[in-house]
């Protein structure tokens, strides 16, 4: 059976945001998700995924349902008034809190999937004192922009992301992903709005309030970071892409891996299965792992750690 629970975290008056809680005496790590997701990417009711994996090496997994997705609550709908800056500014730090408060003197290890990795590193850029809170960052498929064209680009990112589902949005209110089979959650027009102004080439700078993360990303020193994507993720984590935002973070390229079976895996991993097959267990799980044992026994710099068959 699976051992996990579900924690509950208040922010502003209305807000409570849903954590399933994977309970370990080790670490604290802290998951999120990406955009149309929930946190339901880490884990299935059946054991399978990241966050039972790392609970049963001995970490203390938090796995966020960003607001208004998943069981966090209320639900998004029409009505809902928030998106990615509310994310940056409120949800991650009072998150990263609630976790600090149930761990005191224990570092953090933060954890992404997709569009969750740019929120946590636009968090880190913004309020550098978390970095404090942070022993080590793990990126699946993490990319801000994307540069590169290909059919699949031109109908889900030109004709879906870009023109159809703002429209939907426009009509609705929100965008119900879920209920279109795009997705597994909803997105609010705001966080709709804003990251289609980000997956544009262009300024890391927030479209909400002005705030330039490239250059908050300057003088920040980030944790240690370790970045993976699929062989076969050729829109959403292109191994190109992802390599243009950990540049825009201020990081060099060798904490970076494709996984695929020309670098020794059981198949090429996608975007989403990169998270969610079987053998992500055997085949990439298992480094994730060792390297954050490494980081955590003993004090290593980002530049130190060298991946392996890491071109495409």
């Amino acid at each position: 059976m699976l051992d996990a629970q579900s924690l509950f975290v208040p922010v502003g008056s209305t807000a409570r945001l849903h954590l399933r809680h994977f309970p370990g005496s080790g670490s604290p790590a802290f998951l999120v998700h990406g955009a149309i997701e929930n946190g339901r990417i880490f884990y299935s009711q059946t054991g399978k995924g990241l966050a039972p994996y790392l609970q049963q090496l001995g970490y203390d997994v938090y796995v966020l349902d960003q607001r208004g997705r998943g069981l966090s609550v209320p639900a998004a709908d029409r009505s809902a008034d928030y998106g990615q800056l509310e994310t940056i500014t409120e949800d991650l730090p009072a998150v990263a809190a609630f976790i600090q408060a149930r761990r005191p003197g224990h570092q953090q290890v933060w954890i992404s999937h997709s569009w969750g990795g740019v929120l946590q590193m636009s968090c880190l850029a913004r309020h550098p004192q978390l970095n404090e809170q942070v022993a080590a960052l793990v990126h699946f498929a993490v990319k801000r922009s994307i540069s590169v064209w290909s059919l699949e680009r031109f109908t889900k990112l030109e004709l879906g992301w870009k023109r159809l589902f703002p429209l939907v949005s426009a009509m609705l209110g929100y965008l119900p992903a879920h209920r279109l089979g795009v997705g597994s959650d909803v997105e609010t027009r705001q966080s709709l709005r804003a990251s289609n102004r980000w997956v544009r080439p262009g300024p890391w700078v927030d479209p909400d309030d002005g705030f330039d993360y490239a250059a908050a990303a300057e003088s920040v020193e980030f944790p240690p970071s370790f970045w993976l994507t699929g062989a076969q993720d050729r829109l959403l984590g292109h191994p190109q892409d992802v390599r243009v935002f950990m540049r825009e973070c201020q990081l060099n390229e060798g904490s970076f891996i494709v996984v695929g079976r020309a670098q020794g895996a059981q198949r090429d991993y996608d975007h989403i299965n990169l998270m969610t097959h079987p053998s992500a267990r055997e085949d990439h799980f298992p480094r994730v792992a060792a390297w954050l044992s490494a980081i955590e026994g003993v004090s290593v710099s980002e530049d130190s750690f060298t991946a392996e068959g890491d071109t495409p």
